[in-house]
C-alpha cells in the first residue's frame, strides 16, 4: 500500500492547511510532554506563546474574511484546526475559545461596526478574549441562563449583572489568566420586557491584566486534563457596557430604548443564534477524531515490535499484533476512524458550503443536526480509543512520556463541552422526529393506508418470527453469488446500508408510536418524552452510525485505484464490526439468523487477519508529526 498516497486521499482538498499546522508542531518537539513537565502557570504562559505563534503563522485568519486579514476558507481553517489535536490539546481548545469562539461570536452575531472594531484583533490574538456562555446553573440549557444585560435608557448603557450564584460564569476558557474581554450571553431586558438570551462584548481585564470595577475573576484550579487552558470564572456586579456592545445582527436596541428584530418569534430568533455558532462543535468532533489517531499510531506501532510469550517450545516471543485479540481490541477502533474521518470530511465541506453560500434556515437546521451526531459520535470513540490504547500498550501506555495518559485526560471532557452528548444525541433524534412529523403529515388517505399497513405487516413478521426462517433458507440455500464466494452476500453495501438503514427506521418509527400513543392518551407531554428518552438517544445513534457508514462508502467509492483494494478491506471491517456490536437487536427483530450472526462475527476475525499486515501504514496515513510517532519504550519481557 502507498502510504503516501493514503495520505494524501485522507487530508483532501485541505491537505496544504493540514500540512502548515504539521510542520509547526514538528517544530516544537517538547509538546507532548509540556502538561507533566511545567508548573501549571507556565504551562499556561507556554500555551498562549503557541497560540500566538499559530496566529503568526495564519491559522485563524484562513477562516475569516479578506477584508479583515483572512483568507475566506472555513474549510481549511477547520481542518487546520482539527490537526492541531496532533499536539497539545490544551493548545488546541485554547485556539478553539479564541479564534472559533471568541472571534466566531463577533463574527457570526454582530454587525459591521463590531468587525470593524474587533475582528482583526481577535483573530490576530492582539484582543485575548473569552466565550461566557455556560453558567454554574445551567450548562447546556443556554435559554434559562440567568446573567441579565438591562438597558438604562437615561445612560444608553446596558447593564449587565450576576443575580445570583447560579448564574455566576463557569468553566470560560481565558478567563482565568489571559482574556480581556468576554462575549457574554444574557437575558436582554428592555423596557422591564425580557427578550432572551442575546451577546454583548464587555470587558473584563485591563492592560495591567487587573479585573475591572464590577467584574470579579477567579481561577476553576487543576482539571482532569487540559490544564494548558486557563479556565475561570466570572461574576458581574451591575457593569456598565455602551448600547453598542450589543451583537446586533439579529436584534437592536436603538437609543430610545425601542428593542426590533427581524425575526419576531423568540425561540426562532435564539436558535438562528446559536446555530451560527456550530463551527465550535464541528472543530471538536474533527479534534477527538485526530486524538484518536494519535493514540492509534502509538498503540499499532508499539503492537507490531513488542513481543511477548510465544509457543511452548519455541524460544521466539511472538509479536502482540499477530494474536487475534490483540487485533480485535485495535483494528476495529481504526476501522471507525477511517469511517468517522471520512464522515467529519463530509461535515466539514458541508459547513464551508451551508457558511459560504449563507444558505437558508432549513440547510443550517440539518447541518447542525448532522454536526451534534458526528460530534458525539466521534468523542465517545475517542474516550473509547484512547482507553484501549492504553491498555494494548500494557505498562508502557501509563508512562507519561508515551503520550496515552495526557490523550485520555485531555480528551475525556470533550463529551461534555460544546454540548454533552446525550443532549446532542437528543437533538438528532428530535430533528428526525420532525421531518417524520412532517412526511407523515403529507400523506394522503390512501398513503397513510399504506403506511399503517405496513408498520402493521412490519409488527406481524417479527411476531411470527418469520425473517429469521427466511435468513435461515437464505443461510442454508446459497445464491449462485454465495456458492462462489460465501462471503459475497455479507461484504456487500447494500447489505450493510440495508441493514443499518432498517434499525434507524425502525427505531425512529417506535419512538413516534410511543410518543404519540402517551400524547393522545392525555399524559403530559414531558412525561411522555422522558418515558421514551432511551428510545429517542438509540434512534439518533443509529441514524448517526449509518451517515458515518455510508460516508465511508462514498470515500471508498471516490478513492485512487491504487488504494481502493485496502480501504475497502477497512470499510468492510468496519461495517461488520458495527453490525456485530448490534447483533442482539438484529436477532431480536428477525434480521439476523444465529447462523448469520455468527459468520459475521468469523469475518471480522478474518478481516483483521487482512488488515494487519498494513497497520502500521494505516496509521502512518495520518501523518501524525514528530514524537506522537515515536514507539515507546519497550518493556522487557520476563524472558529477557
Amino acid at each position: 500500500m502507498s502510504t503516501s498516497a493514503m495520505r494524501d486521499y485522507l487530508d483532501g482538498p485541505h491537505k496544504a492547511a493540514r500540512d502548515v499546522v504539521r510542520a509547526g508542531l514538528a517544530a516544537h518537539a517538547d509538546l507532548g510532554d509540556l502538561a507533566v513537565r511545567l508548573p501549571r502557570d507556565e504551562y499556561r504562559d507556554r500555551i498562549l506563546d503557541l497560540l500566538l505563534q499559530s496566529a503568526a503563522d495564519g491559522l485563524p485568519a484562513r477562516g475569516y474574511p479578506k477584508e479583515y486579514g483572512g483568507d475566506a476558507d472555513l474549510g481549511g481553517f477547520i481542518a487546520a484546526f482539527e490537526t492541531l489535536a496532533f499536539g497539545d490539546l490544551s493548545l488546541m481548545v485554547k485556539a478553539g475559545v479564541q479564534f472559533g469562539l471568541f472571534a466566531g461570536a463577533i463574527q457570526h452575531l454582530g454587525t459591521e461596526q463590531h468587525h470593524e472594531r474587533y475582528l482583526a484583533d481577535a483573530i490576530s490574538g492582539r484582543l485575548l478574549g473569552c466565550f461566557a456562555m455556560t453558567e454554574t446553573g445551567h450548562g447546556s440549557n443556554v435559554q434559562a441562563l440567568g446573567t441579565t444585560a438591562t438597558y438604562d435608557e437615561a445612560t444608553g448603557e446596558f447593564v449587565v449583572h450576576t443575580p445570583s450564584a447560579a448564574a455566576r460564569k463557569d468553566y470560560i476558557g481565558n478567563a482565568a489568566r489571559h482574556g480581556r474581554m468576554a462575549a457574554v450571553f444574557a437575558q436582554l431586558v428592555v423596557g422591564g420586557e425580557s427578550h432572551g438570551v442575546h451577546c454583548l462584548m464587555v470587558p473584563i481585564r485591563g492592560a495591567d491584566g487587573a479585573a475591572l470595577p464590577g467584574v470579579t475573576l477567579s481561577d476553576c484550579g487543576p482539571k482532569l486534563g487540559l490544564n494548558g487552558v486557563d479556565n475561570g470564572r466570572i461574576v458581574f456586579g451591575q457593569v456598565r457596557v455602551p448600547r453598542e456592545a450589543l451583537l446586533d445582527r439579529y436584534a437592536q436596541v436603538d437609543a430610545d430604548g425601542n428593542y426590533s428584530s427581524a425575526i419576531e418569534n423568540p425561540d426562532r430568533r435564539f436558535f438562528t443564534m446559536l446555530g451560527t455558532l456550530v463551527q465550535g462543535r464541528v472543530s471538536v468532533g474533527g479534534a477527538a477524531i485526530n486524538a484518536s489517531k494519535v493514540a492509534l499510531t502509538i498503540a499499532i506501532r508499539y503492537s507490531a515490535q513488542r513481543r511477548q510469550f510465544g509457543a511452548p517450545g519455541s524460544n521466539e516471543e511472538a509479536i502482540l499484533l499477530d494474536y487475534r485479540m490483540h487485533q480485535r481490541r485495535l483494528l476495529p477502533l481504526l476501522a471507525r476512524t477511517y469511517a468517522l474521518h471520512f464522515a467529519q470530511a463530509e461535515l466539514v465541506e458541508e459547513f464551508a458550503r451551508v457558511f459560504d453560500d449563507d444558505q437558508g434556515e432549513h440547510d443550517r437546521r440539518a447541518l447542525e443536526a448532522q454536526a451534534a451526531g458526528t460530534k458525539a459520535l466521534g468523542t465517545w470513540h475517542a474516550t473509547e480509543t484512547i482507553q484501549m490504547c492504553r491498555e494494548a500498550c500494557g505498562g508502557a501506555g501509563y508512562l507519561a512520556e508515551n503520550r496515552l495518559a495526557t490523550l485520555k485526560a485531555d480528551t475525556d471532557v470533550f463529551t461534555t463541552f460544546e454540548g454533552d452528548n446525550t443532549v446532542l444525541m437528543q437533538l438528532v433524534a428530535k430533528g428526525l422526529l420532525t421531518d417524520y412529523r412532517e412526511s407523515f403529515g403529507k400523506l394522503d388517505p390512501l398513503g397513510m393506508a399504506r403506511f399503517v399497513t405496513a408498520q402493521a405487516v412490519e409488527i406481524a413478521v417479527e411476531k411470527a418470527a418469520l425473517r429469521p426462517l427466511i435468513e435461515r433458507l437464505r443461510d442454508v440455500v446459497p445464491n449462485r453469488s454465495d456458492a462462489a464466494d460465501p462471503d459475497a452476500g455479507l461484504r456487500d453495501d447494500a447489505y450493510h446500508s440495508g441493514l443499518l438503514r432498517f434499525r434507524e427506521e425502525h427505531m425512529l418509527s417506535g419512538v413516534a408510536r410511543r410518543l404519540k400513543g402517551g400524547i393522545d392518551a392525555g399524559d403530559e407531554p414531558f412525561d411522555v418524552f422522558n418515558r421514551c428518552q432511551d428510545h429517542v438517544i438509540a434512534a439518533g445513534r443509529a441514524h448517526v452510525d449509518r451517515i458515518v457508514l455510508e460516508a465511508f462508502q462514498s470515500a471508498v467509492r471516490n478513492a485512487p485505484e491504487e488504494i481502493r483494494p485496502r480501504l475497502q478491506d477497512v470499510y468492510d471491517l468496519h461495517a461488520l464490526a458495527t453490525i456485530e456490536a448490534e447483533r442482539a437487536w438484529y436477532l431480536e427483530h428477525g434480521r439476523l439468523s444465529p447462523g448469520r450472526s455468527k459468520a459475521i462475527t468469523a469475518l471480522v476475525n478474518e478481516l483483521c487477519a487482512v488488515v494487519r499486515p498494513v497497520a502500521v501504514d494505516l496509521v502512518d496515513a495520518f501523518g501524525v508529526p514528530g514524537s506522537a510517532t515515536e514507539v515507546p519504550m519497550v518493556v522487557p519481557s520476563q524472558h529477557e
